[in-house]
């Protein structure tokens, strides 16, 4: 039984439940009385000797979520719950809005709860330089790379957004796209938006299409409603695209019901491809083509290098994990004879 299965049983999202399991204000007295009774009858054993518990966070491993709506991390998490069963450390997973500061919750919550370890789920590289010099255990930031950061007790594991980006828009590219569009997060808060925009303008570069910063790119959130949100505003501006990059598969999902409520047939008038490789999208009508995060990978990665460092005390490491297309359904060649699709190796190029 995982967070994510108190979820689906309750109705609450993972982050109230995350809350309510950890203590914290800021949920309603029913929330809580129906969260703890679920929990209790699954089998949660919710500590309130005062001793106990705080024995118990004294071998705890902390996670900290950028982002309560993202979909990627839920399924980082899970995997985490699942390898970390038999290693002997209990887990406190902690919920923070995508554009919080990860690091400073993360210095709260050590002073309160006292971890061994950290792994950071999304990070800020501006957080990092201001805060986390009052955080001395062994921590790992995951999805985002820590290299270069001055930090001994920090290493990471990450895929490359900037080549994850560039593979997306090559692939739209090789079907025969030149109109294209992209939704993605705030650049000035999020490094991984910030990486995947500059694959984008790579790949742009590369393939001489022009590309309006104003017109052709709209900021949202990562999660369905805003990525419906989006697409709805690119509509409406009047910008003639026929194909879509969404810089997560949530915002693509998002994206493909606001283009067929406009009328926008996928992927006949409008091609989309998201970025993450989630599940759900095998189950999308089309199927979801997507750039793919090897999630399986980034948590067996993180974990093995957090425990490493949390029984030695070894250099900082940085880890990529490989990103893969997964081409599926919903992007094809633009009907109408509008362009002719490149030959198949005109984007390898850009691979490499």
């Amino acid at each position: 039984m995982t967070i994510k299965d108190l979820s689906a049983q309750t109705g609450y999202s993972v982050g109230t439940i995350s809350r309510v399991l950890n203590h914290q204000p800021n949920v309603s007295d029913k929330a809580r009385e129906i969260i703890l009774k679920a929990a209790a009858e699954c089998g949660f054993q919710l500590n309130t000797n005062a001793k106990q518990l705080k024995q118990q966070h004294s071998t705890s491993i902390l996670v900290v979520v950028k982002g309560i709506s993202n979909e990627l991390f839920a399924s980082l998490v899970e995997s985490v719950q699942a390898r970390i069963a038999g290693m002997g450390y209990p887990l406190i997973v902690d919920y923070i809005d995508e554009n919080d500061n990860e690091v400073s919750r993360a210095v709260q919550l050590c002073r309160e709860k006292k971890p061994l370890g950290v792994l950071f789920l999304g990070g800020n590289r501006e957080h990092f330089l201001q805060d986390f010099d009052k955080i001395t255990v062994p921590c790992v930031l995951v999805t985002n790379d820590a290299a270069g950061l001055p930090f001994e007790n920090l290493s990471s594991v990450s895929s490359d957004n900037v080549l994850a980006a560039r593979m997306a828009i090559d692939h739209l590219v090789s079907l025969g796209h030149r109109k294209i569009v992209v939704i993605g997060g705030e650049r000035q808060v999020s490094d991984t938006t910030k990486l995947r925009y500059q694959g984008c303008l790579e790949a742009f570069r590369q393939h001489g299409i022009a590309f309006d910063e104003e017109l052709d790119y709209e900021t949202a959130r990562f999660s369905l409603a805003e990525g419906f949100r989006a697409a709805r505003a690119l509509l409406e501006r009047g910008r003639e695209f026929t194909a879509l990059f969404a810089m997560s598969d949530v915002m693509a999902i998002g994206a493909i019901r606001a283009l067929r409520d406009a009328g926008k047939r996928v992927p006949q008038d409008v091609a989309v491809i998201g970025l993450d490789g989630l599940a759900i999208g095998e189950y999308t009508v089309p199927r979801l083509a997507t750039v793919r995060q090897e999630v399986e990978a980034l948590a067996e990665s993180s974990l093995r290098l957090l425990q490493r460092n949390i029984k030695n005390t070894p250099a900082p490491c940085h880890e990529t994990i490989p990103v893969s297309l997964d081409p599926r359904e919903s992007a094809a060649t633009p009907r109408c004879g509008r362009t002719k699709p490149l030959p198949p190796d005109a984007n390898q190029g850009s691979k490499s």
